[in-house]
């Protein structure tokens, strides 16, 4: 029995047609993983099998209850307007203030801005214990049941993402890159779930990388522009893969982008003791590092370790950095007298909470150029002929020169990623903090984006500080590491 039929289907988001013509059976039993290139219109794919767009053309017929976990906040119109803005998760009142994890996967929500708890009548509590219990203990979220959503690390929200889907116990699962933030742990927690769910009958239709397939799957669906090229057993389909090219560095990239024009320091940062307490409670605890120009730290650690903490203390978004004692470029940055801006002059950053957060209203060239100015997609200044040149440059290095009048928002979440680590490098920092940068790239954007770093960063002038789960996208230039536990340095 068809679970799931598309017949003749075409899709089109806002003014771009994305799928055509697709003809695809999902039966009884089946597990599907779907995979492609950036832009490929994965994603669009599971957002029309969930209702959430509609077919131009064709006919889409499905069996039983749906649920959709995205990648990203928009699973709640009322969660999403807890959470409106970048720095929001690092402020104590907002934290006060947000839903905490229980009232998310409960339903429990007060409107943003209740004065009078009284006055709102919250939904019946119709979830079952033992089934909530046992979702929050296998996704081990049952120590975060009481914390403020907002102050979850990336991968424990989207541990919180899919709780939320799993107590609707769906027939069909349909997951956008589920394991894309999660560490080592936490990716085999949730393979066990899934796997558990499957036996249990239940449909899951997944968008993941080809390096992250599941031993549940049995059929592998790949588009291309919007198309089909194959849907089969997965056997089959790892019969026809052939290994991926290799992607030298552009040997005219260092040259083009010159030095970074501010080099004057001995040390890029020095941490003394920091110390970052919510609650009484220490998520950063006596952490010290040293990291002199030019060398090439990877930052490592399981979800909730600190590791986004500490970065948002060097990019100058956390409120407890002038609780803290540290240098930035051999200059105390911790006191009085130092601008916001002169920080995050000297520091190109790119992050899942900076794309979470950043306004998609933008075309891509603004988005880009917004680097200039350390701004959020919206700026007040006229670029220099050399500056419009280093956007265009940079959007070539990253594949997205198409993309230079698209609107952020109609880009696929691949695509919006390339572009802000466009912007992240358009600005040419001597320093680099990139944290997660290759979430939602496809095999070939991962290897092109590595190249384009140890072609960047690989020279003695530009430090790099790089956050990854998997080690095979750390690039080739990095040679040493920081790994935190639990808000301390463990090696």
């Amino acid at each position: 029995m068809a679970i799931i039929s598309l017949t003749n289907v075409s899709v089109r988001k806002y003014d771009t047609p994305v799928l055509h013509e697709l003809q695809w059976e999902v039966l009884s039993g089946q597990q599907w993983a779907i995979v492609g290139s950036n832009g490929s219109g994965k994603t669009t794919l599971l957002e029309t099998l969930a209702g959430r767009w509609a077919t131009a053309r064709g006919t889409l017929r499905r069996q039983g209850t749906v649920e959709f976990v995205a990648n990203d906040y928009s699973f709640n119109r009322i969660v999403r307007a807890a959470a409106q803005y970048y720095q929001q998760r690092f402020q104590a009142y907002e934290a006060e203030v947000a839903p905490t994890v229980r009232e998310v996967l409960t339903g429990q929500l007060k409107p943003v801005g209740t004065v009078n708890e009284q006055s709102v009548q919250l939904p019946n509590l119709a979830l079952d214990a033992e089934r909530f219990e046992q979702v929050t203990r296998l996704l081990q979220l049952t120590p975060l049941l009481d914390h403020p959503f907002i102050t979850l690390s990336n991968g424990e929200t989207r541990r919180m993402l899919l709780a939320r889907s799993l107590l609707k116990t769906p027939d069909i699962l349909l997951l956008d890159h589920p394991f894309v933030g999660l560490d080592v742990h936490s990716r085999e927690v949730l393979r066990e779930a899934l796997a558990a769910l499957a036996r249990q009958g239940v449909t899951i239709i997944l968008v993941t990388a080809p390096t992250e397939l599941p031993p549940y799957i049995t059929h592998l669906l790949e588009l291309d522009g919007g198309r089909i090229t194959h849907a089969l057993p997965l056997p089959d389909w790892l019969a026809t893969r052939q290994a991926a090219p290799s992607v030298a560095p552009v040997p005219t990239l260092t040259a083009d982008l010159g030095p970074p024009p501010f080099g004057a320091y001995e040390y890029a940062f020095r941490l003394r003791n920091l110390r970052v307490v919510y609650d009484g409670k220490a998520v950063l605890d006596g952490v010290s590092w040293d990291v002199k120009k030019g060398e090439k730290w990877a930052l490592s650690g399981p979800n909730g370790s600190g590791k986004s903490t500490l970065l948002s203390i060097l990019t100058a978004d956390h409120p407890q950095r002038f609780a803290n004692d540290y240098d930035l470029f051999d200059q105390k940055r911790g006191g009085r007298g130092v601008s916001i801006w002169d920080i995050k002059r000297q520091i190109g950053h790119v992050s899942p909470e900076l794309h979470l957060y950043f306004p998609t209203d933008a075309p891509v060239f603004k988005t880009i150029a917004s680097g200039f100015f350390d701004a959020t997609g919206v700026y007040f200044r006229q670029l220099s002929p050399g500056q419009v040149q280093q956007v265009i440059q940079k959007a070539r290095l990253l594949g997205v020169e198409h993309l230079l009048d698209r609107t952020f928002s109609k880009l696929s979440k691949g695509e919006q990623r390339l572009t802000l680590l466009a912007r992240a490098l358009v600005k040419n920092p001597p320093l680099l903090i990139l944290d997660e940068p290759c979430q939602g790239l496809d095999i070939a954007a991962i290897e092109q984006f590595k190249a384009v770093v140890d072609a960047v960063a690989g020279t003695p002038d530009r430090t790099l500080i790089y956050v990854s789960h998997y080690p095979h996208e750390i690039p080739d230039c990095v040679t040493r590491k920081l790994q935190l536990k639990e808000g301390k340095v463990e090696a």
